[in-house]
C-alpha cells in the first residue's frame, strides 16, 4: 500500500476485472489495426520522444496503467531505466509475454508505495481517466513526491465534460467502468495544484475511433 493516504475507488474491483476481461482483445486490436501504439501516431509518439528526451539521465521512470507495455517497451528501447504497472493482473500477463526484456508488476496507482524523490519520470499515459474525480489529485499529488526536482511526469486523458459510464468495450466484452473526462484547463490546474509546473500541452480532435483527448507534460521544480 502507498505510505500516502489515498482513497481507495469504490469501483476499483470492478475495473481491474473488466481490463482482465478485455485485456486479450485489446492487445489483438493494438497490434492489428494500430490504434493504441503510439509509433502510428506521429503527435502521441512525438509527446513520448519529448517526455523520453527530458527525463533521459534523471533517474528511473514509471510508467502507471501501462496496459499491455507498448509504450513501456518503447521507452525502454530508447535507453530509459523503465519499469510499468498495472491494476489488472491480465493486462500484466501480455505486457510480460510480449515484452520479456521489461518490468511489470501488477499495482493500481492508488496503492503504489513511492518513496519521495526518487523517480526521475512518471506516466500516466491514458490511464488515469477511470480515477474518481475526488482520487485523481491525490494520486498526482503522490506523484509529484516520488518525482526528483527537475523530474517530469505526462499524462493523456479524454477531454469533455461529464463521465462515460461504460458497459462494453473492445469488441462487444461487458465491462463496468466510468471514463471521467476533463476540460484541458481543469486537469492542468490539478497538476498544478499537485505541486507541478506544466511545460507543453497537445490537444488532440476527434477521429473516426475515439473522442478528443488532451496530452499534458509537467516539471517538477528543481
Amino acid at each position: 500500500m502507498s505510505r500516502h493516504s489515498i482513497d481507495r475507488p469504490a469501483d476499483l474491483d470492478a475495473v481491474r476485472d473488466s481490463y482482465d476481461r478485455v485485456a486479450d482483445n485489446y492487445v489483438h486490436m493494438v497490434r492489428t489495426t494500430g490504434i493504441g501504439d503510439i509509433r502510428r501516431h506521429p503527435w502521441l509518439k512525438a509527446s513520448i520522444d519529448a517526455f523520453a528526451d527530458s527525463v533521459d539521465g534523471l533517474g528511473p521512470v514509471l510508467d502507471v496503467g501501462c496496459g499491455p507495455g507498448t509504450v513501456t517497451a518503447y521507452l525502454a528501447g530508447r535507453g530509459l531505466d523503465v519499469s510499468g504497472v498495472d491494476l489488472s493482473p491480465r493486462m500484466v500477463e501480455n505486457a510480460r509475454r510480449l515484452y520479456p526484456e521489461c518490468r511489470f508488476e501488477v499495482a493500481s496507482a492508488t496503492e503504489l508505495d513511492l518513496g519521495e524523490a526518487t523517480l526521475g519520470g512518471v506516466l500516466g499515459w491514458w490511464s488515469l481517466f477511470n480515477l474518481p474525480r475526488a482520487v485523481l489529485p491525490q494520486v498526482l499529488a503522490h506523484f509529484a513526491r516520488a518525482l526528483e526536482p527537475g523530474g517530469f511526469f505526462i499524462t493523456a486523458t479524454h477531454v469533455g465534460d461529464g463521465d462515460l459510464r461504460r458497459t462494453e468495450a473492445y469488441g462487444g466484452v461487458a465491462v463496468e467502468w466510468t471514463t471521467h473526462k476533463w476540460r484541458p484547463e481543469e486537469l492542468v490546474e490539478l497538476i498544478e495544484r499537485a505541486g507541478l509546473a506544466p511545460v507543453a500541452e497537445l490537444r488532440i480532435p476527434a477521429d473516426e475511433h475515439t473522442g478528443p483527448g488532451v496530452v499534458v507534460m509537467a516539471r517538477k521544480p528543481a
